[in-house]
């Protein structure tokens, strides 16, 4: 599931066979409503998205989900959103379009998740380790009163926030750096490779609504959530803008929790994922992407006056 930062015509030339599957990409928006599902991963009570996706595949399908092999990009949290989650899928069947199988899946899905195209893809297309970057947003309402109408995706902060220190601070994720003190484990659980690259920081200000948006090429388990908890302190004017050098230094995670707890996660969005170009790039012929398909009326059915 998820936007990657092709433009269309190039999204229309996907197309694939492997061994006699045919492999697809699936961008989809889960706008999930605070708590609704318990995150991404794979499992069936409570209901993760990837389980409802599945289900809604097999549907449309009438294959099993071994033979699916649905594999998503990010693994969000429970209560994280996502417009840009991307996930790919294998099926023996080589279909003529995409529409009838995107608008079969869709139709079997809540109204709180949907899948945005459906495109196919080359072999060596892979949803997770082909990606090259992932851009997540971070919302934060910064007023008196919350916008009742905001309030499922963004998160409140009544205390006025200094967003001159908030940029600042920013600057200082920039580059490669060992995120080890930014990711939630415990000291039984093993990190996987704690150093990312954060290609980008922004703290975009428009009118009462901030919005944090950060590239990298990965992110450790609640990094980005950590982040913008501390970004959020150092514009309370709680602690300073140069503690973030300091903290990425210890690589402790203890250290961080002496001044913040994780940010809540319904203000976090998975928005894009960009991929490598090269397992883009397909022949003219190709099947095209599905966008969705728009209702028509052949003859207008009521009569005139």
């Amino acid at each position: 599931m998820g936007v990657t930062s092709r433009k269309p015509t190039e999204l229309a030339q996907l197309f694939a066979s492997i061994n006699g599957a045919w492999s697809f990409l699936m961008m989809t928006s889960d706008f999930l409503v605070v708590f609704k599902f318990p995150g991404w991963q794979y499992q069936e009570y409570p209901p993760t998205v990837q389980c409802i996706v599945e289900k809604a595949l097999i549907r449309a399908t009438k294959l099993e989900r071994k033979e699916l092999c649905l594999v998503g990009a990010s693994r969000t949290d429970k209560g994280v959103h996502a417009w840009g989650q991307t996930a790919h899928f294998v099926t023996p069947f080589k279909y003529d379009r995409l529409q009838s199988i995107h608008v079969g899946v869709n139709g079997n899905l809540p109204c709180d998740i949907r899948v945005r195209e459906l495109s196919p893809v080359v072999p060596e297309f892979h949803a997770r380790f082909s990606a090259k970057s992932k851009i997540y947003h971070y919302k934060i309402y910064n007023d008196a009163i919350m916008d009742p109408l905001q309030r499922l995706n963004v998160y409140h902060s009544p205390y006025r926030l200094n967003v001159g220190a908030m940029r600042e601070a920013a600057k200082y994720f920039v580059g490669k750096h060992n995120f080890s003190a930014f990711a939630n484990a415990s000291e039984k659980e093993r990190l996987p490779d704690p150093v990312k690259l954060i290609s980008r920081f922004d703290v975009i200000e428009m009118g009462a609504l901030l919005q944090l948006e950060v590239e990298g090429s990965g992110f450790l388990y609640r990094q980005v959530r950590n982040m913008v908890a501390l970004l959020r302190q150092i514009g309370k004017e709680a602690i300073p803008p140069d503690i973030v050098p300091l903290i990425l230094a210890s690589q402790d995670r203890r250290e961080l929790a002496k001044y913040t707890v994780a940010a809540p996660p319904h203000g976090l969005c998975l928005m894009s994922i960009n991929y490598n170009e090269e397992h883009l790039k397909l022949p003219q012929s190709c099947l095209t992407s599905s966008f969705g398909r728009y209702h028509t009326i052949n003859k207008c059915k009521l009569p005139f006056y």
